[in-house]
């Protein structure tokens, strides 16, 4: 598992563990995985999609933002 959160300026939509998170980057499509590399990256419109920590898979569309990757923690700032 990874710290995942995902805000917006006002508001925390996503905040806890995940097992994954897709979404689409500048370069493409990718998948963070636990202990990914780090990476900085805009995002392109498309949807973020999470894997819990329980499985369950949630959706969040997205229109632009800023991904981070560092240590075992992800930061989408919407």
């Amino acid at each position: 598992m990874m710290k995942l959160t995902i805000a917006k300026v006002d508001e925390v939509l996503f905040k806890g563990e995940a097992a994954s998170l897709s979404c689409t980057g500048a370069l493409g499509d990718l998948t963070i995985l636990p202990h990914h590399a780090p990476l900085v990256t805009p995002l392109k419109r498309g949807d973020l999609k999470v894997i819990d920590k329980e499985g369950k898979e949630i959706i969040i569309p997205v229109f632009d933002g800023v991904l981070e990757v560092a240590g075992n923690e992800v930061i989408v700032i919407l």
